[in-house]
């Protein structure tokens, strides 16, 4: 929302805004409900709330309760101070201005096909206002979308509101992880309701046999990117079906189909019924794949394709990222629940047979008992598939080989964009003001190569500054939220007074904090107790260690897990070193980034897809130490950081946590307290530089954006424009090349192949029997592996005459011969014009 002050509002070369307070209050009603109030480099205006109500704002940071919470006069009273007035126009002039802002996409690619892309995911952390996210995968989503309006990238978001989200943890003196689910009411959130042009509440339907599943949208702003949130809480559904979007991640597979069709089917559906016509549909994890197939829908009924030709034009607009790191994560879903649920849609909506639908969703279409992968589905619909790390690149492409029967590893289609996070939501007021002093405010919102060099500029005390603020306000903050904890389980008062002299803002401060499942092994500090208690407790070199996360409800063991770090710090009596923190949540979060001098990683390689919570701590000056998996292994160096394990292929829990121990005791803690004459640690700085230098602006969601939009959204654009012309015609003639080669493939076959080497060169010819195939249609290649690290060797024949036979073709190339002729063989491959090979068609028949 743009709010453009009148010319005669304008003097002295500035803008001035001569409102009456109730177009004040209208303006700042629109700002609470601006997501980017979240972040600091926009002008949170953070002190305006502090000011109003300092607890209620401690308790929420939320500028709607905030506005919700004072009467129309008491805000008339608070503008009638001309300094607070002054604030809040300055404030709303900050916000104007930003609107107004040229970005890096309209400088450099505003005249480029890309118009709009829908980004849809299952979660998004944006705000602990609107709890819709349970953690990494919202995180990502969450900061892509603000750094989409940082960056004017024209992206629209799409997601679920969820009644009552994820649930909020209470960890009770046993060490028992109990479950809460308070209620998400609308009236609370900062979002409004979708009306149509009548005003009247928008909804649209799912129809499924014999029922209708109507839903609701609400909007949500997050600076320039509006990001809008389905629901099924609808008076008109049953009650059975309000309950869909009841809990994020929870309930049974049903349940979490219908959820997906709501994201998916709805998802698109409400983008249209609204006006959007994205040219690329992103979708962040396979929940969403749904989406894939209503947009070919969607182009059937505008072009009058089949569905075959219909969604080989549309999903040269679609990107898939996956962020699983083991097969067991994908979605799976039963054929008979898919059955009940999409059975009419896919002979009513789409035109196809059941099992043909089901094959999208399968490694082998023919096998009726597979059940529905939707990752499969997402990869299938898709032009572009990403990990979100250079080795999850590598883990994804096993995970999706059988999908590419008998192609080789570095032919399968999937790339990586390693994930990064939104600097300014993450960064500490500290660290804004350091970054600021030699980067300038809007640095964030640009390209940021330069960004390293110009840090380094900061002086040794204005780092150690910083750091010492952070830390200090992380301690404080978790006395605080554990002096809560206690009064909540029934603690005594004198014992909540002793929570006030827990840890000292100058001692080494360690932070694990992450979701508790076993492959993260978030007790592996714990492997030697005996060990654990001498590093805390030395007497020279102290430190603290900060604990926190939830396990999902249904994860007995990721329980367990807590409880045996709660027993830990009751039997040990640990209270002095060692505190875990209930309820791991964004407010939380920000405090322990900010603050921790140290973050601590310890997942099982490689099974962290990417992990973005160390990224946070790099702008607030924290260093990582962390098993080599996820975005750590292509991060680190011994400047910026330790690592456990660089020498073991595997992970070995012993092995593991006797190295953490000794870069604690000998390399961690003796740099921390090795103090010059001014009380500085000049090497933990010098340390602290080189990882803001040269980790900071890498790891964060500026990049990565900008990556998404240059690599892949541009693209797949002009890509789907271009299949899009004619009503889409080259999508029916690429459907049928694919129904030919389905149709054919097998019947291809080698009659015979001669190899012969003159001087330098190997000869190869061959006679293909194509068994019906156009030889247009596909191509012949002389193959051989890569040497070393290089790539492998690709040579593609020459179809030289017809032998006797129309169905058999002869083929020839000359290749150099550096290498033996043995080390090659022939394959043939699809071909069309503009088509993804083996992404569109994964066929490949070798000679041997």
């Amino acid at each position: 929302m743009r709010n453009e002050p009148p010319d005669e509002a304008k003097a002295g070369g500035s803008e001035k805004f001569c409102f009456d307070n109730d177009r004040i209050i209208e303006l700042l009603r629109e700002q609470a409900l601006d997501m980017r109030c979240s972040w600091i480099s926009s002008g949170s205006g953070d002190d305006i709330w502090k000011d109003i109500d300092p607890v209620l704002w401690g308790m929420t940071h939320d500028p709607w309760n905030m506005m919700q919470s004072l009467s129309l006069e008491r805000w008339r009273f608070l503008l009638a101070d001309e300094t607070f007035r002054e604030k809040v126009l300055k404030l709303i002039s900050q916000r104007d201005s930003d609107n107004k802002r040229i970005t890096w996409f309209q400088q450099n690619h505003a005249d480029k096909y890309l118009k709009c892309v829908a980004y849809f995911s299952m979660e998004y952390m944006l705000s602990k206002a609107l709890p819709v996210y349970s953690g990494g995968l919202g995180n990502v989503a969450g900061d892509q979308l603000k750094a989409a309006s940082d960056l004017g990238v024209p992206v629209v978001g799409v997601g679920l509101l969820y009644q009552r989200g994820y649930f909020r943890q209470v960890v009770d003196r046993d060490g028992e992880q109990l479950s809460l689910f308070p209620y998400n009411d609308p009236a609370q959130l900062p979002i409004v309701p979708v009306r149509n042009e009548h005003g009247e509440l928008f909804r649209l339907a799912i129809d499924l046999p014999g029922y209708s599943i109507w839903l609701r949208a609400w909007k949500v702003q997050v600076g320039k990117v509006s990001l809008y949130l389905l629901d099924c809480n609808d008076i008109l559904n049953a009650p059975v079906h309000r309950m869909i979007t009841s809990d994020l991640y929870g309930g049974g597979p049903e349940i979490r189909l219908k959820q997906e069709m709501v994201l998916g089917i709805g998802g698109w559906r409400l983008l249209k019924a609204l006006g959007f016509s994205p040219g690329v549909c992103h979708l962040n994890e396979g929940h969403a794949a749904f989406a894939i197939i209503e947009r070919a829908r969607d182009y059937m009924q505008e072009t009058g394709l089949s569905f075959e030709a219909a969604l080989a034009v549309t999903r040269a607009g679609n990107l898939f990222t996956t962020h699983t790191a083991v097969a067991a994560g994908f979605d799976r879903f039963s054929p008979s629940l898919i059955e009940q649920h999409m059975g009419w849609y896919c002979k009513d909506q789409l035109g196809i047979a059941l099992n043909d639908f089901l094959s999208l969703g399968r490694e082998n279409g023919n096998d009726p008992s597979e059940s529905f992968n939707m990752a499969y589905l997402a990869l299938r619909g898709s032009a572009a598939v990403n990990g979100v790390s250079k080795l999850h690149g590598e883990v994804s492409r096993q995970l999706f080989a059988p999908l590419f029967h008998k192609w080789p590893k570095e032919d399968i289609p999937v790339s990586y964009v390693t994930n990064g996070v939104h600097i300014p939501s993450w960064e500490s007021e500290a660290a804004d003001e350091l970054w600021a002093s030699v980067s300038g405010s809007e640095r964030w919102e640009q390209e940021t190569e330069m960004l390293g060099n110009q840090i380094r500029h900061a002086t040794d005390p204005e780092v150690w500054k910083m750091r010492t603020i952070g830390r200090k306000e992380l301690i404080e903050y978790a006395r605080y939220r554990l002096s809560q904890q206690l009064a909540f389980s029934g603690a005594s008062e004198l014992v909540i007074q002793r929570v006030n002299h827990l840890f000292d803002p100058n001692v080494l401060t360690m932070v694990f904090a992450r979701r508790f499942a076993t492959y993260k092994r978030p007790n592996l500090l714990l492997h030697d107790i005996n060990r654990l208690i001498r590093i805390l407790t030395n007497t020279e070199r102290p430190v603290q260690l900060i604990i926190a996360g939830k396990a999902h409800p249904d994860d007995l063991p990721g329980r367990e897990l807590i409880k045996k770090w709660m027993h830990f710090i009751h039997m040990q009596d640990m209270h002095k070193h060692v505190i875990f923190l209930n309820d791991y949540d964004m407010v939380l979060t920000e405090y322990m980034v900010q603050g921790a001098d140290v973050w601590i990683n310890t997942p099982m390689r490689p099974w962290e897809a990417c992990g973005t919570s160390g990224m946070k701590i790099l702008a607030n000056g924290g260093l990582n130490i962390s098993v080599l998996d996820g975005w750590w292994e292509e991060a680190f160096t011994p400047e910026v950081g330790w690592a456990i394990g660089k020498d073991r292929q595997h992970c070995d829990d012993h092995a593991d946590a006797n190295e953490l121990y000794s870069i604690i005791e000998n390399e961690i803690a003796p740099a921390f307290y090795a103090r010059n004459a001014n009380g500085i640690p000049v090497g933990w700085v010098s340390k602290i530089r080189d990882s803001m230098a040269g980790l900071t602006a890498q790891y964060s969601a500026n990049r990565a954006v900008r990556e998404y939009t240059e690599q892949h959204y541009l693209n797949l654009a002009k890509s789907y424009t271009e299949r899009s012309l004619h009503k889409g015609a080259s999508g029916r003639e690429m459907a049928h090349w694919q129904q030919e080669l389905k149709k054919n493939w097998a019947k291809i076959k080698f009659i015979d192949v001669i190899i012969n080497t003159h001087e330098q060169e190997h000869f190869f010819e061959a006679k293909l029997l194509l068994g019906g195939i156009d030889p247009s249609a596909i191509t012949l290649e002389v193959f051989a592996d890569g040497l070393g690290s290089g790539g492998p060797e690709q040579h593609q024949m020459t179809r030289k005459s017809k032998y006797d036979n129309d169905e058999i073709q002869i083929y020839s190339a000359l290749v150099p011969a550096y290498r033996y002729s043995s080390d090659y063989t022939l394959r043939v491959i699809p071909c069309f014009p503009g088509a993804s090979v083996p992404m569109e068609a994964a066929y490949i028949h070798w000679h041997r």
